[in-house]
């Protein structure tokens, strides 16, 4: 697993300090050109202008400009979130409303509908869909992280990706959502939270289940001690994860 060596460098410090000041500079001056010119090189190269970043370093930090900055954005979102969370009191919600509370208040600290939705366009390229979803998958991993999960089996992927599955749906139906404090989609939320629950609930009963314990010591044990050695991730940087044998 790669972890953080710490620096002995006295300078290192302000050095990455600097970077990411620089860095969100870039994308705060960035957000208000979004709305007319999407997550593109046009809206980089307004906001460098902008923020009076060195074009070299602004290009050092953002390679691939407009969707550099869309993915910053996006985890810029997930870091707000989780900092929001670590100060909720989620032990007095169910388990599922601590589900649903997470992904209202990601959507929540959005200020402005336009730049998700000019991000979902971004994402929706074939050339970029693979990122949009690694993104997803991150906030469905800072989620999961925030409400204390320590799965590092196959159950680490189950979960993350049902949740990738509700964010995502969830995501789309606020755009389109005009209804007062948006009541629709967190009721939409917890319909689909609801779907997943259910899932849960049949994994725990065939676990439980006479049949289900003979084919797994039967014609189906091959498959099932194979999903058993899966494991999490081993580098902070690899979601959603490679399969190793």
């Amino acid at each position: 697993m790669t972890t953080a060596q710490t620096s002995t460098n006295p300078t290192d410090t302000g050095h990455d300090t600097g970077m990411d000041q620089s860095k969100q500079a870039i994308l705060q001056a960035a957000l208000p050109h979004v709305a007319f010119d999407g997550w593109t090189d046009t809206t980089f190269q307004a906001a460098v202008a902008d923020s009076d970043v060195a074009i070299g370093l602004a290009r050092a930090l953002y390679p691939r400009a407009g969707l550099d900055l869309a993915l910053e954005f996006h985890r810029t979102g997930d870091a707000a979130m989780t900092e929001r969370l670590a100060s909720a009191d989620l032990a007095t919600m169910r388990y599922s409303d601590r589900v649903a509370f997470a992904v209202r208040t990601r959507l929540e600290l959005v200020h402005d509908k336009e730049l998700v939705r000019r991000g979902t366009t971004l994402f929706s390229l074939p050339q970029n869909a693979a990122e949009g979803a690694k993104a997803i998958w991150g906030t469905a991993d800072a989620i999961w992280k925030s409400l204390g999960d320590t799965s590092t089996d196959f159950n680490w992927y189950t979960k993350r990706a049902t949740l990738s599955a509700v964010y995502g749906a969830t995501v789309l139906f606020w755009l389109g959502d005009d209804s007062p404090n948006h009541s629709a989609t967190w009721d939409f939320l917890d319909r689909r939270i609801a779907d997943v629950m259910q899932i849960e609930k049949l994994k725990a009963g065939l676990r439980d289940n006479p049949v289900a314990k003979a084919l797994r010591s039967g014609p189906f044990s091959g498959a099932i001690n194979a999903m058993a050695k899966i494991k999490m991730p081993n580098a902070l940087d690899d979601l959603p994860g490679k399969f190793r044998p």
